[in-house]
């Protein structure tokens, strides 16, 4: 198994989003019909230390998808890239999302696009305690959830700036951007990304709870997935 960490994370920082999810004719953007949210298929979650207790998971646990979620702590050890391998080669309907660091990220979409799985949300995300920003690439399965990041964003009050594109429809590319007016929801980005993705591909139209913010909100650097096997 080649995993080609080196490659696909030059081509995160250099060829964007785009050049990841695209880089392979195994990989593609899925466009799949949205599903009801009583018939969500059981839902891997993954997260870095840094994520791991964080508001992203306070995001999932708050959403309908919750009872088909099992939460696992990404390492780049052969335990854990043979067990992702072997989930991915399982041949059942499930999804795996995440947040974690670049490495780890690279490692499973590389994984996805060995085995073929679908991609349907990639993000790139850096965050301080006053604004993040957000460099997002999705497929039709996910229409919306951008745009309710954002909203969720503004109405709290976080400083953002949020890039969406979509390679495969026919809309510009979203834009939306904000000045900081208050750092109380300054994890009200995670929260709201992770529930978002717990739910994307459905018909749902809820939205994330508010939060306040926890004593040390989630900072640094990290990159979201959905991918449908």
């Amino acid at each position: 198994m080649n995993v080609e960490r080196r490659a696909v994370l030059k081509g995160m920082a250099l060829g964007g989003l785009a050049g990841v999810a695209m880089g392979s004719s195994n990989l593609y953007m899925a466009n799949a019909m949205a599903a009801p949210a009583s018939r969500i298929a059981p839902t891997l979650v993954l997260v870095n230390e840094a994520a791991a207790g964080s508001a992203f998971l306070e995001g999932i646990a708050s959403s309908p998808a919750a009872r088909t979620v099992t939460v696992e702590r990404t390492d780049l050890s052969l335990d854990f890239i043979l067990a992702l391998e072997k989930r991915l080669l399982s041949g059942k309907p499930q999804r795996i999302i995440g947040l974690v660091d670049d490495a780890s990220a690279a490692l499973i979409v590389d994984l996805a696009r060995s085995s073929g799985a679908r991609v349907q949300w990639l993000g790139q995300h850096s965050a301080n305690v006053s604004a993040s920003q957000h460099r997002l690439l999705s497929a039709d399965a996910a229409h919306g959830c951008a745009m309710q990041l954002g909203l969720q964003l503004n109405a709290c009050g976080t400083g953002f700036n949020l890039t969406e594109q979509r390679p495969h429809g026919h809309q510009p590319p979203l834009h939306l951007t904000a000045a900081a007016r208050s750092k109380a929801g300054s994890d009200q980005w995670a929260a709201t990304l992770g529930y978002s993705l717990a739910m994307l591909g459905t018909t749902h139209t809820g939205q994330a709870p508010l939060i306040v913010s926890r004593q040390s909100p989630l900072t640094g650097n990290f990159v979201s997935f959905s991918i449908e096997a």
